[in-house]
């Protein structure tokens, strides 16, 4: 794990992200603890595109976000049909504004979205921490800043660095990494799991009663 330390500027999630190597849709990704704010994943998501990928003149604008051939995708909904499910990631491999078409690739099988159905996905260069909740990738980014305050908790921290199979770079403050470390005041869960596994207080019996 690299810890790289920042000014809360998101352009050092964008540098780093670019020294990274690219192999695969799913072996690089940034993990906000927010989707909101300056270094948020809707931010961080619209700097990477501009900068990995910028659109040329084959691109569809459409629910808030430009989509263009060799861009990084997640599916945010189960669509059964289309065989393609909530956090599934691939890359756009063409758009067809006459056909009023896109044709993105999930794990190496081709998927055909109408530009109306484009609300099922979303720019895949960053992601939210609890989005990323099941899956798994070669290397992570994680931006931690005390702008993220809301959300600095340990257990989000944990999920964040243990999505990393091989690499993982916290960029940020120093400052925010020990406030989430030391924040274990997440929502309690009420399993009555204790209460099941304690031991059972025996039942007396009055023998002399039995079979009166």
């Amino acid at each position: 794990m690299k810890l790289a330390s920042s000014d809360a500027k998101n352009s050092t999630a964008v540098v780093e992200f670019k020294r990274q190597p690219r192999r695969g849709a799913g072996d690089l990704e940034v993990l906000c603890p927010m989707n909101r704010g300056g270094v948020g994943a809707r931010s961080l998501n619209i700097e990477l595109q501009a900068a990995l990928n910028p659109a040329g003149d084959r691109k569809v604008e459409r629910f808030g976000w430009t989509f263009a051939p060799s861009d990084k995708v997640m599916q945010i909904e189960n669509d059964y049909d289309k065989e393609v499910y909530n956090g599934d990631i691939g890359y756009i491999d063409d758009v067809d504004p006459n056909a009023g078409e896109i044709v993105a690739s999930f794990d190496g099988r081709s998927v055909t979205y109408g530009f109306g159905e484009l609300d099922m996905l979303v720019p895949a260069y960053a992601t939210t921490i609890h989005k990323s909740q099941g899956s798994e990738y070669p290397a992570v980014i994680i931006p931690v800043l005390t702008q993220h305050y809301a959300m600095l908790q340990r257990n989000l921290l944990y999920t964040g660095v243990t999505r990393g199979k091989r690499l993982v770079v916290l960029i940020g403050q120093k400052q925010a990494i020990a406030i989430a470390v030391r924040n274990v005041s997440g929502r309690r869960r009420w399993s009555k799991l204790g209460e099941q596994l304690a031991p059972k207080t025996p039942v007396s019996v009055d023998r002399r009663r039995v079979g009166r």
